[in-house]
Parts: structure tokens; sequence; C-alpha cells
């Protein structure tokens, strides 16, 4: 740390120094007509000779990476947000002034540079200097260019300064924003309007979890940060928009692990007159589509050293035959109720009070079948008692019209048929108040409103979620989530740092 602030203190100086000649250090107004990517693609095939003949000028921008000085000549390395490229700056090109804050640069410094191309000797295109300017100047050292900003939390705290070193950072975001504006384009192609839904609620609805509350001051009302919007959305099919969607920010106030992030994206979408096994197609073509378009027209793809195949159709199981099938589980725990309570204890899960069978299976679920499920599956059919919102199986009440699905042992989407009896849903939301009575912080509360608008008719529909972050994780090989989310919750900062 007495490093850094010694370094720190130097370029200050150099800083003062260079305001007392009278240059600018953070300049406005100065035009950048070219991008060094650009440049590239124009020039970067010409031999020497062409070059020389061509003689075309250039203005672009970016910051400085290395700096290597021969007497009345200096050689850097600029990159700005897509490519780099070498520039050579001589004394006799850009005059006396200019050369003197150029050789008073730092690693770091934002510079603005114009002239035409050449090739070096060792055959490097470069760009000859004609026109200087300091556009930024750097207070803060960046990291050793080979090495990089190791510190994972650092990373992460200091986005700004990952992105600046890592290329490979870079490439995560750009895929992430192509993911998003591909589906997007998915959805429109297929007539789904896109609409927007309250982001803070007066009741916390929508899925099972416990939400992050706050105050309106106005309105003197508590609310909470939207834990899904799936209500709302359900609410304009009663109101005739028969193909809805949402690219979503949710709040749920859970732990934070490598996939699990309090603040995150989803897309939700929901489909009058389907079911949820015209989802499961719908999904499958989303998953293909979005693997071609990132994945160079591939329907495969590696991930943390596993090939995933996403080309369809995909592996489908039944909840209570993954159990057997997938996880091991035997059958005395699947058929009752004191069988997983013991089959649960051999594993190390715990039992609450307000839990049914359904419930302590689903937990089962996750523990010994959920990080099988590498390949591309979906897993339907699921407990009624974990499903509050899904609409009861025929001849099988005791289920729902659920699936999610689930790659490289994790959650990727979640889906149903949607219930629109008024009358049942207002049933399970009694059952789900008093399960949270009895000490469960993430049942469903009672939403009076949303029965009403159900006792109007809701056409029957089927609507799914899928979680953006973990989406870009798999189609960016990233391990963490912290690692697709441009700037993660991190614990307050030490002093010092």
């Amino acid at each position: 740390m007495e490093d850094l602030n010694i370094v720190v203190r130097e370029r200050l100086e150099k800083a003062a120094e260079l305001e007392r000649q009278n240059v600018s250090l953070y300049p406005n107004g100065y035009k950048v007509p070219d991008r060094i990517k650009e440049l590239l693609e124009k020039s970067g095939a010409k031999n020497a000779e062409q070059l020389e003949a061509d003689q075309t000028s250039f203005m672009i921008a970016g910051r400085v990476l290395s700096v290597r000085s021969f007497g009345k000549s200096i050689f850097m390395h600029i990159c700005d947000s897509d490519a780099k490229i070498q520039v050579y700056l001589q004394k006799n090109q850009i005059g006396d002034e200019s050369y003197l804050v150029a050789k008073r640069l730092d690693i770091g410094d934002i510079i603005r540079v114009g002239g035409p191309l050449f090739r070096t000797k060792t055959d490097e295109l470069t760009l000859l200097v004609k026109d200087f300017t300091l556009l930024t100047k750097n207070l803060r050292p960046l990291p050793e260019k080979f090495h990089g900003l190791k510190d994972i939390e650092l990373r992460y705290r200091q986005r700004y300064v990952d992105l600046m070193i890592n290329e490979q950072v870079r490439e995560t975001f750009r895929k992430r924003a192509k993911i998003i504006s591909t589906l997007r384009r998915f959805f429109i192609e297929r007539d789904f309007l896109e609409v927007e839904t309250p982001m803070m609620h007066a009741i916390a609805g929508g899925a099972t979890a416990k939400p992050f509350k706050t105050h309106h001051n106005a309105l003197d009302m508590d609310l909470y940060l939207r834990i899904a919007p799936e209500l709302y959305l359900k609410r304009l099919l009663v109101g005739g928009f028969e193909r809805v969607f949402e690219l979503n920010r949710n709040f749920r106030n859970e732990g934070v692990s490598t996939q699990h992030n309090p603040e995150f994206t989803m897309v939700e979408f929901y489909q009058a007159y389907a079911t949820y096994e015209d989802l499961m197609e719908v999904t499958e073509e989303l998953f293909g589509l979005l693997c071609r378009e990132v994945n160079e027209g591939k329907t495969s793809l590696e991930y943390q050293g596993d090939v995933i195949d996403l080309g369809k159709p995909w592996r489908r199981c039944a909840f209570l035959d993954s159990l057997t099938s997938i996880g091991g589980v035997p059958q005395e725990a699947v058929e009752s109720m004191e069988g997983a309570l013991d089959y649960a204890k051999s594993l190390g899960i715990g039992h609450e009070r307000f839990e049914g069978h359904g419930k302590l299976l689903t937990k089962i679920f996750d523990l010994v079948v959920e990080p099988k499920l590498i390949q591309p599956t979906f897993i339907y059919r699921y407990p009624l008692e974990v499903s509050p919102l899904s609409r009861k199986t025929e001849g099988a009440p005791e289920f729902v019209d659920r699936f999610e699905l689930f790659i490289c042992g994790r959650e990727m989407a979640n889906a149903f048929s949607e219930l629109n009896d008024p009358r049942d849903q207002s049933e399970r939301f009694k059952r789900q108040i008093a399960a949270f009575e009895a000490g469960d912080e993430e049942a469903h509360q009672m939403d009076e409103d949303y029965i009403r608008a159900l006792e109007y008719g809701m056409p029957p529909a089927a609507g799914e979620g899928i979680g953006i972050d973990r989406l870009v994780m798999l189609f960016t090989d990233s391990p963490s989530i912290r690692d697709v989310i441009l700037f993660p919750h991190m614990r307050p900062e030490k002093k010092g740092l």
C-alpha cells in the first residue's frame, strides 16, 4: 500500500508540473472520427509500400498501455474499447511543446493522436503521429500488464479496472448484450409485446422468496422490491394482451453464492392458449438460437469442461421419476413422509414444521438430482405444495403442470400452465398464509386484487421465467454469476483499499 501511495504522489506531482506549463489535463470537445478496429479493418492487410503510397490520415484516441522512449522518439501502444495499435511519436513531427507533454505520459493516460499508417522494421502496423493531444491524465497506476488484476474480489469491486485490463472480460459483457438483444428479437418476432411493470410492490408476490422492504414517504406505506413480475404480467393477459414479455430486474433477500445474487435479471413471458408443454418447445428454440448467435453457428458449447449439446429435443423426466432414476432415492422415501424424513436425515437435511412431503422431496431433489443434470433436461410435474401459482395436473391433483429446465447442474428456467381459477388460487394463497404464520418466510402473500383480476377471467395460458445471468454464464463459460454482472453486490470495502 505504501508503494501505491508513493506512485500516486509522484503522478500528482507530474500532473501539477504539467498544469504549471499551462497543459490542460482534462480538455473537452476534441472529436475522434476513427476507431482503431475500423482502422485495422481498412488498412491491416496493406504492406509497407501500399501504406506509403496511401498516406490516408486517421484520428484515433485510446488509453496508453505501454511506453518505450528512444532519444527524440517514443513508441506506445494504445487501446480503445475494441482494439489496440502501436503509435510512433517524433519530436520533429509534433513539435517541442507536444513532445515535452508526451515525454511525461504515464501508462493509463488517454490521448488523441492523428496521422498516417506505416509498417516498422518488424512489420508492425503503426500510426505515425503528427497531431497529439493529452485528453485525460491518469493518477493511479494500472495493474502490471502481463498479470492484470488477479485479486477476484478487487476485480468485482473495481470493475472499471477489470474491464480496462482484461479483454476477455469486455468480451463477456459484449456477449451479454448480444444475448439480450437476440432474446428480445426472438419474442418480438413471435408477436410478443414487450411491457414494463412496477418494481415496487405493495404485496411481495409472483414467487416464493424473502423480499427486500422499503418505505414510501409520500404515500406513508411499506413497499417491497419486486421478487417477480408474474402477477402483473398475468393481469395483462386478463386485460387482453395475449402474448407479453418483460426483461426485468428482481430482488430477493437471500444468500450470495457463485450462482445467486440478490439483484438479478430475468425474462418472463406469457402466452395465452398455450400449455407448459408448448413452452418446452419455445425454450428449445430460444436456447438453440442464442447458441448459434454467440457461438459461431454451433448448437453445442463447452462449459467448465463439459460439452453441452443444445440441439433439440432435450431429455424430459417427471419429478418423482427423477428422484429414483437419477438421484437414486429409495422408493419408500418417494412414497411416504416417514420414508422421506428418514432419507432426508441421512443427507443432513432439516425439516420444518410447515413443510409437507412435496416440499421435503424438493429439498432432496435439489441435493441429489439437480447436480447430475448436466445436459439440458426438463423436469416436469412438480408437487402442488411448492407451486402455488401453477395449474393442477388433470387426474393427479397433488401435482401441477410445471417444468424446470436444468443445464450444468443448475436451474435455468421455470415454467407452468397458469392457474386461472380464482377460487383455487384464493385457497392456495390462504394455505401460503398459514405456512408463513408457521415460520415460512418465503411463503406467498395474499393478493386480493390479483384474485379479483382472475374473477374477470384470464384465458388459459402458460408462462416462463429464465434467469439472464445464468444464461450468460452458460454462453460465456463463466464459473461465477459475479463474472457476468458488471457491478455485483459486495460487502463494505475495508478502509485503505
